[in-house]
């Protein structure tokens, strides 16, 4: 390694003062000159190129590579830490914490460098550390939020994208909210000797998370709370097999939009054959907390026969669809996980209650 260092900072010492030779061959940098001559892939030209620019800054980082006390990874690490530093830093205090980062590099793994080129200022210049970390941060803020960007895009085959840049503290918060519905389910899957992709179950975690959401908490929307309605007939709402319509046009089948309405706001607009409204559901469909409560003491997991998934992480389920009058009731009501909730509105799935109480599921032949 000591060696490979020391070759690497002659070749990049090179390169810093090879500018003629570029010119001569009417190349951008020294690096297009071996990439030229096939002697180096263009990236990873172009790479050296730009550190050899960068250590011809930092004489430290030069003398440590030609001693070979650290690696070209550690230089990188050391040198962007200095550049993320405020640029009102004074360059005495930029100097020492050069000198500290170079001493730091002979004894730990560069990621641990970068972890500690963060808070060298509280090394070298605590007086001024807290100050410059803030404007530093002011700053990254203001160019995060000018990169942030969210699109859903629906792709025409019953699936939609969805890509977006958002601030680490979004990221953060969202990956720890959508892990504690993942958690359960993996849980209850590994207990089943089954293996379901990670992004699969963050997927259906997002899914999850979105059929929660109080609508009595979010902002007011065209005059009232943000709902979603989804049409659909009656013969439909009642048939196996059949059709809803969201507001955007979107479909689903009406076992979807029977599952949705156990247990999401979603406002059902029940249509008769003349297409006029019977019905426009109400979220007191839905049941109360105190009845979820209820639920949970009662049945503690999932009622689907063997499923472990706890309480906490079910969908509650009417026994009798409130599309052919059913009541919210505790008597009429079970806990079901997202999967098995699924599949008790999926027309290919029968059932049988079982003595506990619990619900054996079926394929239909």
């Amino acid at each position: 390694m000591r060696a490979e260092s020391r070759l690497l900072e002659l070749q990049l010492r090179i390169q810093a003062v090879a500018q003629d030779l570029a010119d001569q061959e009417c190349a951008r940098h020294p690096g297009a000159v071996i990439t030229a001559a096939n002697l180096d892939d263009p990236k990873h030209a172009h790479s050296i190129h730009k550190l050899a620019v960068e250590v011809e800054r930092h004489d430290r980082v030069r003398a440590g590579m030609a001693a070979g006390a650290f690696t070209e990874a550690h230089a990188r690490a050391i040198i962007d830490s200095l550049d993320a530093l405020p640029d009102d830093v004074p360059v005495e205090v930029v100097s020492r914490a050069e000198v500290d980062l170079c001493e730091l590099a002979t004894k730990h793994q560069p990621a641990e460098i970068r972890i500690l080129g963060k808070s060298i200022l509280d090394n070298v210049a605590p007086e001024i550390a807290e100050e410059a970390i803030a404007k530093a941060l002011l700053k990254k803020e203001a160019e995060v939020a000018r990169k942030t960007t969210l699109s859903i895009t629906p792709l025409g085959d019953g699936t939609t994208k969805i890509y977006g840049i958002v601030p680490d503290a979004v990221g953060v918060r969202l990956k720890t909210v959508l892990e504690s519905f993942v958690q359960p389910r993996k849980t209850a899957l590994e207990a089943d000797g089954k293996i379901r992709p990670r992004g699969r179950l963050m997927a259906e975690a997002l899914e999850a998370l979105l059929e929660r959401v109080d609508p009595d908490d979010l902002p007011a929307h065209g005059g009232d709370a943000t709902t979603v309605i989804v049409t659909v007939p009656l013969a439909s709402l009642r048939a196996e097999l059949g059709l809803a319509t969201m507001a955007d046009g979107t479909l689903l089948t009406a076992s979807e939009a029977r599952r949705l309405a156990c247990t999401a706001s979603i406002i059902p607009c029940v249509l008769d054959g003349k297409s006029e409204v019977l019905d426009l559901g109400r979220a007191k469909r839905l049941y109360s907390p105190a009845q979820r409560k209820a639920l949970a003491i009662r049945d503690k997991h999932c009622r689907a026969d063997g499923c472990t998934v706890p309480a906490t992480w079910c969908d509650s389920h009417h026994l009798e669809p409130w599309s052919q009058g059913g009541k919210t009731d505790l008597n009429t009501g079970i806990l079901l996980c997202g999967h098995h909730h699924r599949r008790i509105h999926d027309p290919k799935y029968g059932t049988s209650r079982m003595p506990n109480g619990d619900y054996r599921f079926h394929l239909r032949r």
